[in-house]
Order: C-alpha cells, then sequence, then structure tokens
C-alpha cells in the first residue's frame, strides 16, 4: 500500500511537470512584439512607398488584432531619437554619429476597431508591397482545451471515489469491497517465540506439532500423518490465545496472515464469501503459511439460528469458510488457527474432524504458571531485591495473563509517580488491590459512625475466617474504600484448588453473612453494607444445591441451567423443566444452608465478641492490619505504635491494602480464590 502510494505521488509530479513545460513552452513561442497605437498604424500604411524613415513591409490579420514587421533607417533626421523604444541595435550611435543610415527591422501589434475603411487602405497598401497573411481564429493549446472540457469530469469522478472510499471503512479501497483485509505480518519483524509465552505449557505441547510441519512436512508425510487443518484455542479472555497463534508464527519463521471474523461482515451482500476466498487465494501464494482469524464465533455461529428470516449474509461466510478449509479442492500448506471465548455456539460442521481437527483449551494459569508469566513481564523492569514473585502469584489466583501483565504495569507507574529508580514489592501490592478493587478513595468522607460499623463489620469477617476450619488464611484487612466498597478483607490462599469440598463451601458462606452477624451482635443494627456478601452467599447456595449435587434433600440431580450466557437463535425455544415441588425444594434447602451459616457465624463471634471488639477498636485506629498484626491481636499481644504523623515518609506503603471483598461490580475473573464462583 506504502509502494502504490509513492508511485502515484511520483507519477502526479511528473505530469505537473510536463504541463508547466508546456506552458512554458508555448509562452515563449509567441514572438515579443511592442504595442503600437492605431493612429501610427493607420498613418504607416498611408505612408508606405513614401520618404518616411519607418515602412510596414509585412503583416497578419487574425480575428482579434494586428501584428506585423516594419523597417526604419537609423540616422535619418525623422523619428530620430535616443531614447526610441524601437532602436535596438546597439551600433546606433555610431551610426548617428557618422550620420549613415542604418535599416533596422521591429514587431509590433496593435488592436482592430470595427473601421469599414481598413481593408481598401490595408489592400491598396498590398499593390505597394506590402506582405499581407491572414490566419484563422486563434485556438487554444491542446492540453488547456483539454484541461477545461475534462476538469469537471475529474472533479465529480474523484468525489464519487472518495465517498465510496470513506463508506467503505477501515482504509478499504473504492471498489474493492470483495478484497480481504487481512493483514500479513512479516515473522522477522518482532518476532514472539515459545519462550515469551508462559503459563499455558500443556497448549504450547500441542501446537509444537504444527510447528514441527511447517519446518520439516516430510518427517510427517513420509509416515502417512496428515498436520491438522485448523486449530482452535478457546478459553477465557486475556489467556494469550493471540500470543501463542504469533509464537508459532514466529518459530515456523512462516507468513502469519491476521484477521478478525467481524471484518468479514459488510454492508454489501456477498462480501464477506468473497473476503474469504480472496483470503485463502492469498495464502496460497505464500504457502506454507498461517492464517489467525481472532473471534471466529462473529461468523462461525450455528447455522439456521435466524429470527428474522431473509438472506443471511453471515451463513453465507460461513459456508465458504467450511468450503476452503475442507471441499472440492483440498489447501496444503495452510493451516487455520481460530480464537474464541465461546466455543459452545459455534457451528457443529465447523468443529468436525478435517476442519478444526484439534481444539485447545487455553485456560488460567496456576499458581506455577503466573509466577512465570510474571518472570516475562519483570524482565525488563528494574525491581527492588525484595520481590518475592512466589508471593504475587499466589496473591494473584484466577488472574490471566493479560491482568498480569497489567498488574506489573501498574506497579511501574505507582513507582515512577513516587520518584523511585526500582519497583518495590509494596508497589506490586498496591497494583493487586488497584486492579481488583479499585484505586483507593481517601478523599470520601465518612463519618465516624460509619467508620466504626465498617471496622467490625470487616472484623467480623476477619475472626469467621480464622477459627472456621478449612479456609484460607486471612492476609489484610482495611477500612479504607476502595472502588464501591467502604471496607476490604482478602485471604489469601494457600495453594489453587481445582475441585471445593462441601465443608469449603459452606464455610465460605459463613464467611460472607460474618460481617453481617457482627454488626447485629455489636450494634444490634444492620446495614446495607452486606448487600453484596448476601448476593454472593445465595449464588454458592444456589449452586450447591442445583449444580453440585450438594443438597440431601435434592439430591445429586442438575437443575440448573447452564452459566454460559444465551445463544438467542438455540436457546431461545428451551424451557427449564422443573415442577413447582422442587422448585419448592430447592428454595428451602438454599434458606437452609443460609440459616445454618447465619447461627455458625453468630456462634463464633458470640464466643469471642472480647477479642472483636478489641480488634475493631485497633482496625479503626490503624486502617489497616496486616496477616502479622491479626495474628497478634488474636492472641492478645499489644502491637507497635504508629509511626508518629509528623514524619510521613514513615507512613509509606502503609495504605497498600487488599481485599476478597469487593464491590458488585468488580469481575469475577478478578475475584481472590475465596470469592471465585465455584
Amino acid at each position: 500500500m506504502k509502494e502504490k502510494n509513492n508511485v502515484m505521488k511520483a507519477l502526479a509530479f511528473w505530469v505537473l511537470l510536463l504541463v508547466v513545460l508546456l506552458s512554458f513552452i508555448t509562452t515563449n513561442s509567441v514572438q515579443k512584439a511592442e504595442p503600437m497605437n492605431y493612429s501610427d498604424f493607420v498613418s504607416l500604411l498611408q505612408n508606405k512607398g513614401g520618404d518616411s524613415p519607418k515602412q510596414i513591409i509585412e503583416i497578419t490579420i487574425n480575428d482579434r488584432e494586428v501584428t506585423g514587421k516594419y523597417k526604419y533607417k537609423v540616422g535619418s533626421s525623422l523619428f530620430e531619437s535616443e531614447s526610441d523604444p524601437l532602436n535596438t541595435d546597439n551600433k546606433s550611435d555610431s551610426a548617428n554619429r557618422n550620420n549613415v543610415p542604418k535599416t533596422t527591422y521591429g514587431y509590433f501589434r496593435t488592436i482592430i476597431p470595427e473601421d469599414q475603411g481598413l481593408m481598401d487602405l490595408i489592400r491598396k497598401t498590398s499593390e505597394k508591397g506590402l506582405t499581407v497573411k491572414v490566419e484563422p481564429p486563434a485556438q487554444m493549446s491542446w492540453w488547456l482545451n483539454l484541461l477545461i472540457n475534462w476538469f469537471p469530469f475529474i472533479i465529480l469522478i474523484g468525489a464519487w471515489l472518495f465517498i465510496l472510499n470513506k463508506m467503505q471503512g477501515g482504509g478499504a479501497k473504492a471498489l474493492s469491497f470483495g478484497k480481504s483485509r487481512a493483514r500479513m505480518i512479516d515473522p522477522t519483524e518482532k518476532r514472539v517465540l515459545f519462550k515469551d509465552v508462559a503459563g499455558i505449557n500443556e497448549a504450547k505441547e500441542d501446537l509444537l506439532e504444527v510447528v514441527e510441519f511447517l519446518r520439516d512436512p516430510r518427517k510427517f508425510t513420509d509416515l502417512g500423518a496428515k498436520i491438522p487443518r485448523g486449530v482452535l484455542l478457546f478459553g477465557p479472555p486475556g489467556t494469550g490465545k493471540t500470543l501463542l497463534a504469533r509464537a508459532v508464527a514466529g518459530e515456523a519463521s512462516v507468513p502469519f496472515f491476521n484477521i478478525s471474523g467481524s471484518e468479514f461482515v459488510e454492508m454489501f451482500v456477498g462480501v464477506g464469501a468473497s473476503r474469504v476466498r480472496d483470503l485463502f487465494d492469498q495464502a496460497r501464494k505464500n504457502a506454507p503459511c498461517i492464517i489467525f482469524m481472532d473471534e471466529i464465533d462473529a461468523v462461525g455461529r450455528q447455522r439456521g439460528a435466524g429470527l428474522g428470516g431473509g438472506h443471511d449474509e453471515r451463513e453465507q461466510t460461513l459456508n465458504q469458510i467450511l468450503v476452503e478449509m475442507d471441499g472440492f479442492d483440498n489447501t496444503k500448506g495452510i493451516i487455520l488457527i481460530a480464537a474464541t471465548n465461546r466455543p459452545d455456539v459455534l457451528d457443529p460442521a465447523l468443529l468436525r474432524p478435517g476442519r478444526f481437527d484439534r481444539q485447545i483449551v487455553v485456560d488460567r494459569p496456576d499458581i506455577r504458571g503466573r509466577e512465570e508469566i510474571l518472570q516475562i513481564h519483570v524482565r525488563e523492569k528494574p525491581i527492588a531485591d525484595d520481590v518475592n514473585l512466589n508471593v504475587l502469584a499466589r496473591r494473584t489466583p484466577g488472574f490471566a495473563g493479560a491482568e498480569l501483565a497489567n498488574l506489573t504495569n501498574e506497579a511501574a507507574i505507582l513507582a515512577a509517580r513516587k520518584g523511585r529508580k526500582v519497583i518495590l514489592m509494596s508497589d506490586f501490592e498496591a497494583s493487586i488491590d488497584k486492579v481488583i478493587a479499585g484505586s483507593e478513595r481517601k478523599s470520601r468522607i465518612i463519618s465516624e459512625k460509619e467508620k466504626t460499623n465498617t471496622a467490625v463489620h470487616e472484623m467480623g469477617h476477619a475472626l469467621v475466617a480464622h477459627y472456621l476450619p478449612d479456609t484460607d488464611p486471612v492476609h489484610k484487612i482495611t477500612i479504607i474504600p476502595r472502588g464501591m466498597a467502604l471496607g476490604l478483607t482478602m485471604q489469601l490462599p494457600v495453594e489453587d484448588r481445582l475441585s471445593v469440598s462441601r465443608t469449603h463451601l459452606k464455610n465460605q458462606i459463613c464467611i460472607l453473612l460474618a460481617g453481617r452477624v457482627a454488626e447485629d451482635l455489636v450494634f444490634n443494627e444492620i446495614t446495607s453494607g452486606a448487600s453484596n456478601d448476601i448476593e454472593r452467599a445465595t449464588k454458592i447456595a444456589r449452586k450447591m444445591v442445583c449444580e453440585l449435587g450438594m443438597s440431601d434433600e435434592v439430591g445429586p440431580l442438575h437443575l440448573a441451567e447452564s452459566n454460559q450466557p444465551v445463544f438467542l437463535g438455540r436457546d431461545f425455544s428451551t424451557r427449564n423443566d422443573i415442577s413447582e415441588e422442587t422448585a419448592k425444594k430447592i428454595d428451602e434447602e438454599i434458606k437452609k444452608l443460609i440459616d445454618w451459616a447465619f447461627k455458625e457465624a453468630k456462634r463464633i463471634l458470640t464466643e469471642n465478641r472480647e477479642i472483636l471488639d478489641r480488634c475493631s477498636k485497633a482496625l479503626l485506629e490503624r486502617e489497616t492490619i496486616n496477616a502479622e498484626e491479626f495474628d497478634k491481636l488474636i492472641k492478645g499481644e499489644e502491637l507497635e505504635p504508629l509511626p508518629s504523623i509528623s514524619n510521613p515518609a514513615t507512613l509509606e506503603n502503609k495504605s497498600s491494602e487488599s481485599t476478597i471483598e469487593q464491590q458488585p461490580a468488580t469481575s469475577e475473573n478478578n475475584k481472590p480464590i475465596a470469592s471465585k464462583d465455584y
């Protein structure tokens, strides 16, 4: 595209230069003639053959003026003047001195008036030796005539092409709707390798075979093996699907075409299928190569799901993709890698063997994977010696690769904001809290009554989490507002959990309700601060009864709809076949779990009322308590006095709080392990 623009600019320059040269040549081809008054012209014609020193010897007549040539003698007394403008001879002075007449020629031009006797005068003068020429009406030069006649059409055509170009978004050229918008990426530029991808080792191993086939296809073809035509990468957002596809292209050193599924959809019918054909035509010319199609669910959804009738452009595009991947004309040397977050809505014909032969799950990394990802993102960042990536990995359960990259970037920004040259562990901890719960809202005005209520509420969560078995240890408690939350409590998981026991889930409900119990126990009053806790506790209880089969009364039945977003075309006519009696039984079991958790939390806090009051008072004074300080308070030990306010530097890093209890708008993917939706 850039080379084509340069060629057009060069062509325009040479055309403009040619026009200027033609204009210059035309201008200089005209003889330079001095203007002459009409009366002098007539006088010279009348004296033709007389004794006048000036005599007209040749004239040319056209429709506008008369031009001609005359001669005159220098050195005679008549018309002689040192300032004569028609005297162009450099030797005229010497001729005058020697009094030797010399003949000189000049050119003139004059405008023709409407004089009826002029032609008679010219006719008489021509009999005395005057040469008369007649020219046809003056005509414009060919290039000027072409410019005047075609310039309006050129303007109209240019405006039409400009409007078409703007209507086609994405920088598309006019009349090229069916051309593919795929961008070919040179693997040698900004090359990404498997060493730059961490936390998804199983997915990398599955793709190593693709890389080996692109490097040495005979290794497989000699054994009669066929490489997968398509590889489908699916998983949560931000887990590295696109990065993994680029790593495959970088390792194989082959051309890499990148396109999004939505780029096939256009306002004109048939454009999507045309672009698919053009994409695979380009790929065949550059084979072996890789085509990466991001968000394939934009065009790969199940067919026959339209509700409004009419022509379905998306289905035609999908049909063309199916044919190109495994049709009558087999495609060799082209591997299609696609990524999506919604594999459940894809058409079955797209997922069958022969098209997307291999389907790879790119899931969120475990604790070891998160540590490896953090090591990659801090390679080019100056970090302090106190930074422990293992602790950071433990503090970020459920984080995807993109979220970990954002975390390290936020830590660098915080360090730069404070004028440091290296990134401290406190910067990483503060960035975790910021990513999970939002920025601190220190400017928010909170009354002492609300602060006291928040301290009791958060300490209720922490104490119940401490005394219940099979729970994660408390890491930090704070009453400094973050996001929409007035106070936050965080539990740091010891290890990632792949399966969760019923005891752990029941204890989790108990911890969530402990804040409401603490308010009721201390103030004999409840507030709206526990709304999010109650919502999450109810969700866990409903999932235990309806999906996990953890209710003795209901039994091991799956009575809930899928938690995936509804695909309207497929799920529009489905219904949930649950009887009223079963629904009533489900509600009773959910309430039974909630009631048990409320009573258990009340029992624990009632037995430890003195500890609750002491810890709440300490939290109100300090605003933030870490795990070590919390253990001392439980044991009844005194805490170290707070640093002096007169030295603000000693207070640095004291406000890096984090939380398990978050605002309702926080994404579940960003929640710590204790708040995951099991």
